[in-house]
Formats: C-alpha cells, sequence, structure tokens
C-alpha cells in the first residue's frame, strides 16, 4: 500500500467512504483566479465556493490535486535538487467542507486516516494549533488522544490561514511526523525547528472568519474545511525514507536517467538526477494543461523549468537530448492517475525535444559569445548591458542564463543598461511598423503591450477562465474605465478567446466583473501577443485591474471547432482526388459554414467531388483522436505538414494530426502546421457535405461545406423537398427522376411541335400579317414582309431560313413581337443578291423603325430588335423601301 499510486488511490477512497465527492484536479492554470501563475494548492479550484460566489452540488470534496511552485510568490524552482523535500511540481492531498462538518470531524477523519489506514504509530505523531485555539486542541485530546506536550500552541501567522488582505481565513492545525531522535532537529516552534526530525505531513484549515477589513474579523454563518497533505512527503514517510527523492515515484525517474547516462545518481551527481527528475514532471504537465515555452508568462516560466533539467543533464555529460526520452517513463508511472499525461504524450515528446535540441545549441553558442566578452574581467565586475542585450536579442540566450554562468565567477550584469537597450529596440520596432502600410490607430497596441503586457492563450484547454482587466481601449484612446453603452476593447492577462487567425474568425461570448458586463462580438489579435475582444458594455462599469469572468460562446466554438477540423479532411481528399499538385489558397472557418480555396486548374466533376467528401466522411467516422505536437517549423514540414496559405510561422509550430489514412494503414491521414482549436476526435465533426464548387481565379477553385447539424439540417430539408415535388408529380421519390425526365422529354416534344406550327403560321400568313403577309414583287426582287406573334427571337432566323428557301430569290424579312412590347427583326437574303443587297444594313433600317440601335450579322441574315413592338409594320415597310430604291 505504501507506493505512490496506492497511497493517492487510498487517500481518496477513504474520503469517498466518508461521504466526499471525489473531485478531479483542476489544471495547472488557474481557470478561476487569474492572480495566480500557477495552481498551487488543492483549495484554488475551490476558492469561489468558499468565498460564495459559486455553489457545488455537494458540500464534502477530495481531490489529488496537481501543484507547481516556480514562479512569482511562490517560486522553489532554485532549491529543487539540493535539499530533500523541495519540488517545482508536487501532488497536493486534500478534504474540503463547504459548511458541512468542522473542526472534530476534520480531525477525525485525518487521525483515522494516518494511524488506521495508513498505519502510522500515533506515538510519532505530533499536532500544532493556533495558540488561542482551545476548540482544536480539545478535540485533539479528546480524538486522539494526545497529551498536551504533544499539542504544540503556534502564535505566528504559520498556524492562521488567510485568504488575502480580506476574505475568509482561520487557524490551522498541522501533522508533523517524528522521524526519530537519530535526525537533527526540533519540534515546531523551538529552535530547532528547522531541522529535518520532526516533518510536517498535513495542514487541517478551519476556515471560520471573514476579514471584512484590516481591522474587523467577523464569524461565517458556515464555517468551512480545507486540508492539504503533500503526497510525496506522506509517500516519504509510509515508505520508511527521509528524502522525498528516495521514494519508488523518483526511485524509477531518477533509475530511467542513470540508464540512458550511464552515471549512476551518486555523489554531487544525485542532486543533477534529483533536478531532472522533478524538472520533468513540472514541465511535461504544464505542457499537458496547455502551456508552451516562450518569453514572456507562464510560458518563461516553463523554458526556465526545462532548460535547466536540460543544463543538468548536460552536467552529467548527455550527448544527445535527454528529456524527450524519459517521458515514456513518467507516463508509465503516472499517466493512469493524470490521463492527459497519455494524451498529451506526443506534445510533451516534441516540445522537449525541440526545446532542447534548440537549448543546445543557445547554450553553446551563448557560452562561447560570453566567454570572449568577458575575458579579462575578475571578480566584482560588471558586464555591460549592451552586450547582455545583445546575446539576448541576437543570439537568443536569455538574461537570466548570462547572469547564473557570470555569477561563479562573481561578475554581475549592468541590468539598466540592458533594460535601455531593449526600450531602444522597441521603439525601433515601433518606427519599423509605422512604415508597414497599417493604419495609425493601430499603433495603441504598441503602447497597451507595454502597458499591460500579453495576453496568455487558455482557449485550446478552456472555454471559461477568470482573468483581469488589464487595459481597456475606448475610441481609439486608453482609457481607465468604460460604461454602459461604451463600444470597448478589452485586453485581459490571460482569456479563453481565439483571436482571428488562420482563417478562423475570431469568438464571441461575454466578460462578466461583480459590476459589469461586456457583450464581446469578435476578438483579434493585435500587436505581438495581445488579444483584444471587442464589444459593448451591456450592464455597469468595467475598471482596469478587475477580475473577470470570461465565457466564450460555447455552441458558436463547438461548431467553428468541427467546421476547422473539417477544412482539414478535406484538403488531403482534394489531394488525394485531384492530385498532390493541391494547395490552400485561402479558407474562411466560421461557425455556420467553411469555405476552402485551392489551386486546380478546372472544375471538379459531381464524380470527383463525391468521392472527396466520401474520403472526407471516412475519416469522420473513424473517431480518431485529433492530436497536436509542437515541432520545429522545418522538421514539421520535412514530415510531411502542409503549411496554411499565408500564415506567417515562427520557429516553433503546432502540427495537428488526424485520422489514418485509408491507402496506408500506417500513415497519418492529414498532417498540418495550424494555431487554430480542433475537436478532440475527428467523430466530433459529425457529418461533411459539400454545398458548391466553383471559380474564384485563373488556377484557383473554392469548396464550401457544412458540418455537424447545420449538413443535417440542410440534408433534411432538401430530402423534404424532394418528397414534396414527388407528391406534387404523385410518385415515390425513388421514381421522381424518371418521372422527371419523360415530362421534359414531353415538354421537349410539345415545343419542337409548337416551333413548327409558328413557323408554318409566319410562312403561310396568320393573322396580324395584313399586307406584309403576301409574297410580292418589289423591282422584280421576291420579297416577303411579316409580323409573327409569340417567337422567340432565336426562333427567327430558321423562319427566315425556310422563308429565303420558298421565295427562292429575294429578301425575307420577319418580325417578332413579344407580350412585353418588345420586337426582334431578322432579315435574310438569297445568295444570289447578296451583291445587290446586304442584310446587316436592311436590318438595321428595321431596327431603326422600331426604336432600336444597330443590329448585326452576316451580309445574307442578320438580326436586331427594338422596345417598340407597335412599329412592326413600319420596320417592315422601312426593308421595302430600301429594297425598291
Amino acid at each position: 500500500m505504501s507506493g505512490v499510486n496506492d497511497i493517492r488511490s487510498t487517500f481518496l477512497n477513504y474520503f469517498k467512504k466518508n461521504g466526499h465527492e471525489v473531485v478531479p484536479s483542476s489544471p495547472l492554470v488557474p481557470r478561476n483566479d487569474p492572480t495566480l501563475m500557477f495552481t498551487n494548492a488543492g483549495m484554488v479550484q475551490f476558492k469561489n465556493v468558499f468565498t460564495g460566489l459559486e455553489a457545488r452540488p455537494y458540500s464534502r470534496a477530495v481531490t489529488a490535486q496537481k501543484c507547481v511552485r516556480a514562479g512569482g510568490k511562490h517560486n522553489d524552482l532554485d532549491n529543487v535538487g539540493y535539499t530533500a523535500r523541495h519540488h517545482t511540481f508536487f501532488e497536493m492531498l486534500g478534504n474540503f467542507s463547504f459548511g458541512d462538518y468542522f473542526k472534530d470531524v476534520a480531525i477525525e477523519l485525518a487521525w483515522n486516516l494516518l494511524t488506521k489506514e495508513f498505519g502510522l504509530d500515533k506515538d510519532r505523531l505530533v499536532v500544532t494549533v493556533y495558540h488561542t485555539d482551545d476548540e482544536a486542541a480539545e478535540h485533539w485530546k479528546k480524538i486522539a488522544g494526545l497529551s498536551d506536550d504533544r499539542i504544540i500552541r503556534i502564535a505566528t501567522s504559520d498556524n492562521f490561514w488567510a485568504m488575502g488582505d480580506t476574505g475568509p481565513c482561520g487557524p490551522c492545525s498541522e501533522i508533523f511526523f517524528d522521524h526519530g531522535e537519530g535526525i537533527p532537529g526540533g519540534p515546531p516552534g523551538s529552535p530547532d525547528e528547522d531541522g529535518d526530525r520532526f516533518i510536517e505531513i498535513w495542514n487541517l484549515v478551519f476556515m471560520q472568519f471573514e476579514q471584512v477589513t484590516p481591522e474587523e474579523r467577523v464569524d461565517l454563518p458556515r464555517p468551512s474545511i480545507d486540508t492539504g497533505m503533500g503526497l510525496e512527503r506522506i509517500a516519504a514517510v509510509l515508505q520508511g525514507v527521509h528524502d522525498n527523492y528516495d521514494i519508488d515515484l523518483f526511485r524509477a525517474l531518477i533509475h530511467a536517467s542513470e540508464e540512458l547516462l550511464g552515471v549512476p545518481a551518486e555523489g554531487d551527481k544525485r542532486a543533477s538526477h534529483k533536478v531532472i527528475a522533478d524538472h520533468l514532471r513540472a514541465a511535461s504537465f504544464l505542457i499537458a494543461d496547455g502551456v508552451l515555452p516562450s518569453n514572456e508568462g507562464r510560458g518563461y516560466v516553463l523554458r526556465r523549468i526545462m532548460r535547466r533539467a536540460m543544463r543538468h543533464g548536460q552536467l552529467l555529460g548527455a550527448e544527445e537530448p535527454l528529456m524527450w526520452r524519459l517521458v515514456p517513463f513518467l507516463v508509465r508511472e503516472m499517466g493512469q492517475a493524470y490521463p492527459e499525461l497519455q494524451r498529451g504524450e506526443a506534445l510533451i515528446t516534441e516540445t522537449l525535444k525541440l526545446e532542447e535540441t534548440r537549448f543546445r545549441k543557445t547554450l553553446t553558442r551563448g557560452l562561447n559569445l560570453l566567454s570572449e566578452a568577458t575575458q579579462g574581467m575578475g571578480k566584482g565586475s560588471q558586464l555591460d548591458g549592451e552586450t547582455a542585450f545583445k546575446l539576448y536579442d541576437t543570439y537568443g540566450f536569455p538574461l537570466d542564463l548570462t547572469q547564473d554562468a557570470l555569477r561563479q565567477r562573481g561578475i554581475s550584469v549592468d541590468l539598466g543598461g540592458f533594460n535601455v537597450a531593449m526600450e531602444r529596440q522597441k521603439a525601433e520596432a515601433r518606427a519599423n511598423w509605422a512604415g508597414s502600410g497599417e493604419t495609425a490607430t493601430e499603433a495603441i497596441w504598441f503602447a497597451v503591450k507595454d502597458t499591460a503586457g500579453a495576453s496568455d492563450f487558455l482557449g485550446y484547454e478552456t472555454e471559461e477562465a477568470e482573468g483581469i482587466v488589464s487595459a481597456l481601449v475606448v475610441g481609439g484612446a486608453i482609457v481607465g474605465t468604460a460604461s454602459e453603452g461604451d463600444e470597448v476593447a478589452v485586453v485581459a492577462n490571460q482569456t479563453p478567446f481565439y483571436g482571428e487567425s488562420g482563417g478562423q474568425v475570431g469568438d464571441t461570448g461575454t466578460i462578466e466583473g461583480e459590476n459589469f458586463t461586456v457583450a464581446v462580438h469578435d476578438t483579434q489579435k493585435k500587436g505581438e501577443g495581445l488579444l483584444v475582444h471587442f464589444g459593448k458594455v451591456t450592464e455597469g462599469t468595467v475598471r482596469t485591474g478587475e477580475p473577470a469572468s470570461f465565457r466564450v460562446d460555447h455552441e458558436r466554438r463547438r461548431r467553428i471547432r468541427a467546421n476547422h477540423s473539417a477544412t482539414h479532411l478535406l484538403h488531403e481528399a482534394l489531394r488525394q482526388v485531384l492530385g498532390t499538385h493541391v494547395a490552400q489558397k485561402g479558407s474562411l472557418v466560421a461557425p455556420d459554414r467553411l469555405r476552402f480555396d485551392f489551386s486546380h486548374p478546372k472544375p471538379i466533376t459531381d464524380e470527383e467531388l463525391s468521392r472527396i467528401e466520401d474520403i472526407a466522411n471516412e475519416i469522420v467516422l473513424q473517431n480518431a483522436p485529433v492530436v497536436t505536437r509542437l515541432m520545429a517549423v522545418d522538421d514539421a514540414i520535412a514530415e510531411g505538414a502542409m503549411a496554411l496559405f499565408g500564415e506567417k510561422y515562427g520557429d516553433e509550430v503546432r502540427v495537428v494530426s488526424m485520422g489514418t489514412s485509408t491507402e496506408k494503414a500506417s500513415r497519418i491521414y492529414s498532417l498540418e502546421l495550424c494555431g487554430g482549436t480542433h475537436v478532440s476526435a475527428t467523430g466530433d465533426i459529425g457529418l461533411v457535405h459539400i454545398l458548391s464548387e466553383s471559380a474564384v481565379a485563373a488556377g484557383v477553385r473554392r469548396i464550401e461545406a457544412l458540418t455537424g447539424a447545420a449538413a443535417r439540417h440542410y440534408l433534411k430539408d432538401q430530402e423534404q423537398r424532394l418528397k414534396t415535388a414527388a407528391s406534387i408529380l404523385k410518385v415515390t421519390p425513388g421514381e421522381l427522376v424518371p418521372r422527371l425526365e419523360s415530362i421534359v422529354e414531353e415538354r421537349r416534344k410539345l415545343e419542337r411541335e409548337l416551333s413548327d406550327t409558328k413557323k408554318s403560321l409566319a410562312l403561310g400568313g396568320g393573322a396580324g400579317a395584313g399586307a406584309a403577309g403576301r409574297q410580292e414583287e418589289i423591282g422584280g426582287i421576291g420579297f416577303i414582309g411579316r409580323v409573327v406573334e409569340g417567337v422567340s427571337p432565336k426562333d427567327l432566323k430558321p423562319i427566315a431560313d425556310d422563308g429565303k428557301k420558298s421565295i427562292g430569290s429575294g429578301v425575307v424579312v420577319f418580325v417578332g413581337t413579344s407580350d412585353e412590347g418588345k420586337a426582334s427583326v431578322v432579315v435574310g437574303v438569297t445568295d444570289d443578291l447578296i451583291g445587290r443587297f446586304n442584310a446587316v444594313e436592311l436590318v438595321r433600317k428595321a431596327s431603326s423603325a422600331l426604336g432600336g440601335k444597330g443590329g448585326g450579322g452576316r451580309p445574307d441574315m442578320a438580326q436586331a430588335g427594338g422596345p417598340n413592338a407597335g412599329s412592326a409594320t413600319q420596320a417592315i415597310e422601312a426593308v421595302r423601301k430600301a429594297i425598291a430604291g
């Protein structure tokens, strides 16, 4: 039972049997506390429950919470490797009561777990209470049977917990394990308390007050319980070791690094192995929760953790990247308890491999340049800021690495000079950007970035999160407040809203604070690293610095994700059906539809479109996981990943893979560089239906498609139309096509018969012909001039041909009139008279009489028109006069 996984499950099951809801660990990036860089305690996910802002369907909870303490207020990074119990990543076991049980039950549950379930010797347990907490002391005596000398009263803030300057607070009771007289150190509260003999294993927080003001504290109406026990610490106690790094979990990870490096974890080498094992956990869990290495914020802390471990790998003699090779060992140890490790294994592996490969080049190059720059410098010297900035800006050597490398030699860095150089670079960037053709109003985002910092995007992992309003822009100016009715641009320190890019439209949703609501109608990427929410203040007044809840329109995002993933499936299907010359030339991923432009020289046939659609839907039906990895852009493209048209990529890119090829079972179906949001599995797309295919430009085609419910509704509507049409024709849907073909053929036959009848009537005279209807001679020239009704302009020429045949030699004129009052005229001249008469000239005279202009054709046959059908006989008369001369 003493293995880490057994201890964790025993803890959770024990509290489950005692009426607690087992709540999964929240992510390491806090969703409900934007003031924290990382989740650093088990109570973080319950903060709003304790303050009354959120209600849960349970009043008792138990968790094994992932925690990181490597940035901001809680930062144990530099201690890791050199102490027995410091970690950047650790698991916090905790049980919670939200106004349910209080001190007596909390103490009883803790005591029974430790002494009965875990089997600890009660004589080796010592507790502390806040010095005025007589109630807790009495409970320990009564429940645990502890004597006064083993209940130590502490008067300091170590035994009084507070959420902040105001808010819930209360006394603590800490449980210590006595490792025995052979270990130096004294009990808590003694002069030797910093020794290692007495180790805190569990802290029980009795949340019974509310700090209203710094001077006023009142009782909470529903006192609560918050406890925290480090899994690594209790594992060390239960496994009979004094060093957390000697527990089974760390032994397995350290053994793996020993095997890979061939260097035992002994002597001064042990510290490096401990660093690698600890930082492997922190880096892997952070990447699994959506944090990627960068030069700002959480990404920068991750990069520091990764590079510290990588540097220790090199100190142990690693000649090739090491960290990524350890990931399978970590997944084997912790993947069952935390499935996100299994899901993210590919991304974790690629990220670590890429970062270490790049870091090795940076480290070697930077150290060489640093050695040259500091040659001859002695202890107490200072490296100028310009040189330090050049190392950072030109060669990618971080400032903290420069400081670490020089600290060993007693050399410092001129930080003032470094900051001056950094500001100069920013000013130059603004100046260069101002000349890039962008509108001048966009320059405001540089100022926003300087004051607010970059925005962390949380939207790959969640659609809801807490954030701090870091900047407001109204009317093109930075402001401190925005009131109801204002159109406002909101920038936050972190957000789940996706900013429009890569063809994917920006998210919409709401931002809500205690006293305001902003309806977000669009999200855009601005400047460098800013995500800007454009919206309208619909209630109250929003102020810079206020916390707020950011909620993406879930249903809209879900449809966008499906459409975006479908473009990837269609892209590959197009390449399979049409050829590998197909390349993306643009796209639109909206909630209601998708549009995909691609290179192809000719229209796509219906058969090809059907096959493309079938292939895409075959992958949808695979319901294959959609996997994201981080890779070097050149490596990704070399592996076959396709890049988005017009997209600019940095050195590191997200690579999205979907499905298994139906042609080659071992081949990934779709592999693309993409920073957008996607479904978790291809089955989430539901259905892909292509609506249309058309030309966009020379050599560029476009398909438009629907997915999921939109596709189903469209097809359902089409089916209903089919049924309605079949009902009208009194046939079944299956008989509709033959029936329509029969009707069309019947119509064509009737149209031919009607046309023949009209020709016959036209040649034989008929109503409306009048005097013009007779065949006559004009100066020895045969002539037929007739007005015909209900004959289309295209049917006049066949009539004129027949007229020329019947007359033998001469000129024929036929004027067709329409119900709209317009007329069309055709003039025909037999071949023997072409030298004397030109049909084009004659038809223009007729057209003029009809109120028209011009006309065209050949010397033997010409056609024109006019708006005045009432002048039909005058048109014929105009031709007659022209012949008569």
